[in-house]
């Protein structure tokens, strides 16, 4: 007799890895959840930039053109801290989240994604829109996050002040898909940096409770200054 024989088929077969096989399924699946998003991000600026509004479109100009480096943020801070013990309070957790808010988009948020500006000539927005096109990247959008996180901080503070500002934030936010710098996506995560910037502030401000009156209005006097040379850039 002779021994039996062991073919190919009968050979013992390693075990697939099936942990890797998971892992690269769900970054496929990712990957196409982010390619499906920046197709409903790009349609979404296509459509606002086809839409005729001859009658929105210099407001929403100069409104995005006045949001620049938090000129109406700073201006409201201002004459809150003029209107009593409460609106200065509301004033200077505004001021602080613009500060962290302008400092995550910019310094961090801008520096990681690095994603390229629309192609407003592509998407034929209308001259009539047009404002300067900022050279930084475009997420998340600096403009947003920092007139969110004022308004978020304000509203927390002084209640009555939440929706105006709110809806101010909101314009200024569309404003800046309307005028062709931003998409859509980037004005939505620059609304949630917003928030967060504006919780942060707050719960520093929280942790501080011996700031005094006279600290804040000598921050108002520098408003103006820092309006001028603030970070934000888009």
């Amino acid at each position: 007799m002779t021994d039996p024989t062991t073919t190919d088929a009968d050979a013992p077969r390693p075990l697939r890895n099936t942990q890797d096989s998971a892992a690269a399924r769900g970054r496929r699946l990712l990957g196409a959840v982010f390619a499906d998003l920046r197709a409903v991000d790009g349609a979404l600026y296509a459509a606002v930039a086809a839409t005729p509004t001859p009658t929105l479109d210099r407001t929403l100009r100069h409104l995005s053109h006045a949001a620049d480096h938090s000129k109406i943020s700073f201006g409201i801070a201002a004459a809150l801290a003029l209107a009593g013990k409460r609106p200065r309070r509301a004033a200077f957790a505004g001021v602080g989240a613009i500060a962290v808010a302008s400092a995550s988009a910019n310094l961090l948020g801008k520096r990681l994604v690095r994603r390229a500006r629309p192609d407003r000539e592509a998407a034929r927005v209308t001259v009539d829109r047009h404002v300067k096109m900022p050279t930084s990247a475009s997420f998340p959008s600096g403009h947003t996050a920092s007139a969110v996180a004022f308004a978020t901080a304000v509203g927390v503070v002084l209640p009555p002040a939440a929706v105006p500002l709110g809806a101010l934030a909101s314009a200024v936010g569309y404003s800046r898909v309307h005028t062709g710098v931003h998409y859509p996506g980037d004005v939505a995560a620059g609304a949630v940096l917003g928030i967060a910037s504006a919780a942060v502030a707050l719960a520093a401000a929280a942790a501080t409770p011996s700031a005094r009156p006279k600290a804040l209005l000598k921050a108002a006097r520098h408003w103006p200054r820092i309006t001028l040379g603030g970070p934000a850039r888009g």
